[in-house]
Formats: structure tokens, C-alpha cells, sequence
């Protein structure tokens, strides 16, 4: 059996790859309690909590991105995630912090895009999850 590779079929893998090492990357500085993490978060009055959950919903995000079948649960996880960062960036933050040169805003940002072409990509999973629990 041969398999074909096509734009269609590297494209996803593409989004997946992109947005899980992202956010699995960043891990680090939220769980080692890195400089820069723990003044994000307690600029947003979030901090350690906020810092350490943030990550925990990071990592579960990006396993289920990964893994097949779950990807499109993991893209609204991360999409929700990625709303909030940005959405913090936008309201307390800024776009550049700590003299990043708005880094975290563009990683968010390209975990944000990646995430929503993949939920639509996955869309059909998320409709055949949906009539499983419901």
C-alpha cells in the first residue's frame, strides 16, 4: 500500500506540530517558575495558580492535538487558551513584554490561526464527539 503525500494530508500535520510545540515549548518557563512567566502572571493577578494550571491546560491541549482522533478537541482548548493570552496582551499587558519584541503575542497568535484551521479541518470529529455525549 502506497500513501500520497499531498498538501492535504501535510498541511494538518503542519498546524499540529506547529501549535503543540509551541505551547509545549513555553512549559518550561511556566513550571520553573521562569522570570518572565511569573511576571506575566502576577501582572495578571494570577500568579502561581494561574501560571501552573495555564500550563497544565497547555500540555493537555497539545497531547490532543497530537494524537489522532483527538485533535479537534485539543484545537478549541488551545483556541480558548490562546483567546486568553491574547486577549491579556491586549488589556494588561501589551505586546511586547519585558522587551520581548511581542514573541509571546506572535507565538499566540500562531497558535491561535494553526488551532482554528485545524477545528475546521477536524470539524467532523468534533460533530460525531458532540452526538456521543449528547
Amino acid at each position: 500500500m502506497s500513501m500520497t503525500l499531498t498538501f492535504g494530508t501535510i498541511a494538518p500535520w503542519v498546524l499540529r506540530v506547529l501549535a503543540a510545540l509551541i505551547m509545549l515549548q513555553t512549559l518550561y518557563f511556566k513550571f520553573s517558575g521562569a522570570e518572565e512567566s511569573v511576571y506575566i502572571f502576577s501582572q495578571l493577578g494570577m500568579e502561581p495558580w494561574g501560571r501552573i494550571g495555564t500550563g497544565i491546560f497547555e500540555l493537555i491541549a497539545s497531547i490532543l492535538i497530537l494524537y489522532p482522533g483527538t485533535t479537534f478537541l485539543g484545537s478549541v482548548l488551545a483556541i480558548g487558551l490562546m483567546l486568553g493570552a491574547i486577549g491579556a496582551h491586549f488589556v494588561k499587558l501589551g505586546i511586547v513584554v519585558k522587551n520581548d519584541g511581542g514573541q509571546l503575542f506572535i507565538y499566540a497568535l500562531l497558535v491561535l490561526v494553526s488551532s482554528l484551521i485545524l477545528a475546521i479541518i477536524y470539524r467532523n470529529d468534533g460533530i460525531t464527539f458532540l452526538k456521543r455525549v449528547i
